[in-house]
């Protein structure tokens, strides 16, 4: 990974902006990180060595460009072209763009640009609700071809589900803020990008936890220098088909725990078996049906990513399905919400005994009530 800064400075223009951290460095030095200048490294993917060779290597990995500014910066207007010149020169180097200020990106671009270039990705940042739903749309819509989302830092819980389904994001990043003024992130908003990330199949990276971490109800305040590991730790990032989530430690609820939040659940509580689900389940027999439930568990909610995941359990049809709306067995968002079973997750043996378990409890229970 390289860094380059072809200029420094930057003007806040959104939340995610109140406690920059480019701003605070400069302002322990005594500088106004609002004055926009150009830097020593505005030609660093061009310069060379004694030998004549380029500095930066393909093989050092991404170029993160502006990463103490904007590159599409009004102020920065007057030098934006000589960059677009040297990225076009540096065919061989993967640059990767983070901006609050997408929508300034089709004014910004070269005129040979045409749908994007190989070797840029244009990173859009989305810290809330509202700046994702203003910005993503415009980083859809822009021609590119490497888009990315960056929700650092995180200050409230964020849906992406109906971006992702484009399939034109091609990673998702996520991180609390850092510094001594930090706000919250809550773990409980990583985690549910997460599982739209695992549904359709977009890579996922959980960065840091910030500086005011809220996981399991208590709030921590964790070091800086201990941020990016802890997140690191939780295994929580996610790669297609990688199985990362093997990884994710996790503990189901007690069974007397689980009946007593599903008790509490207006929607988990309606579900009941008809006098024609009990007769059915009579004639087939308890353990023939304890045999659909394990059918239904490998087939639609074992797999990393199961087909049509949230939609795949009808909510009638089969006195299991019921079962499974009522237990939050039905699909692996509710799997992760209910039993801490991550998603992502390739369910084993024993994870899918007890989801059969669960289920066959339910069904028992019914069977008895008249």
């Amino acid at each position: 990974m390289s860094i380059w800064n072809p200029w420094h400075g930057c003007k806040k223009i959104s939340p995610g902006c109140v406690n920059c951290y480019v701003y605070r460095r400069d302002e322990s030095i005594g500088k106004d990180a609002s004055e926009v200048t150009k830097t020593g490294d505005f030609d660093l993917p061009i310069k060379k060595n004694r030998q004549g060779e380029y500095k930066l290597k393909p093989e050092e990995g991404i170029v993160f460009s502006c990463m103490t500014s904007d590159f599409f910066l009004k102020e920065a207007d007057i030098w934006r072209d000589r960059c677009w010149d040297m990225i076009r020169e540096r065919k061989d180097l993967e640059f990767h763009i983070i901006t609050k200020r997408i929508d300034r990106f089709k004014d910004c671009i070269p005129s040979d640009w045409n749908d994007g270039w190989d070797n840029v990705t244009i990173c859009s940042t989305c810290e809330d609700q509202d700046r994702a739903d203003y910005r993503i749309p415009i980083l859809l819509e822009s021609p590119v071809k490497h888009r990315e989302i960056i929700m650092e830092p995180m200050l409230s819980e964020i849906k992406i589900d109906r971006y992702l389904e484009t399939h034109l994001i091609e990673h998702v990043v996520c991180g609390g803020e850092s510094g001594d003024n930090a706000r919250l992130c809550d773990f409980n908003w990583i985690k549910e990008v997460r599982r739209e990330c695992v549904r359709t199949a977009t890579p996922f990276t959980f960065k840091q936890t910030g500086s005011l971490f809220k996981k399991d109800g208590h709030t921590y305040r964790i070091e800086r220098k201990n941020q990016m590991s802890q997140a690191r730790k939780s295994c929580y990032s996610y790669v297609p088909g990688m199985n990362f989530a093997e990884s994710i430690p996790y503990k189901t609820p007690s069974r007397e725990s689980l009946v007593k939040r599903l008790a509490q659940s207006d929607f988990r509580s309606k579900f009941k078996l008809t006098e024609e689900d009990k007769q059915y389940v009579l004639e087939k027999g308890i353990e023939k049906i304890r045999d659909h439930t394990r059918d239904f568990i490998s087939q639609r909610l074992a797999p990393e990513n199961p087909e049509n995941d949230g939609k795949q359990t009808p909510m009638k049809g089969h006195p299991v399905f019921k079962a499974q709306h009522a237990t939050a067995t039905c699909c692996r968002s509710c799997l992760e919400k209910w039993h801490n079973i991550p998603s992502g997750k390739i369910l084993n043996k024993q994870d899918q005994d007890y989801i059969t378990d669960v289920i066959m409890d339910w069904i028992n229970g019914k069977m008895k009530d008249e």
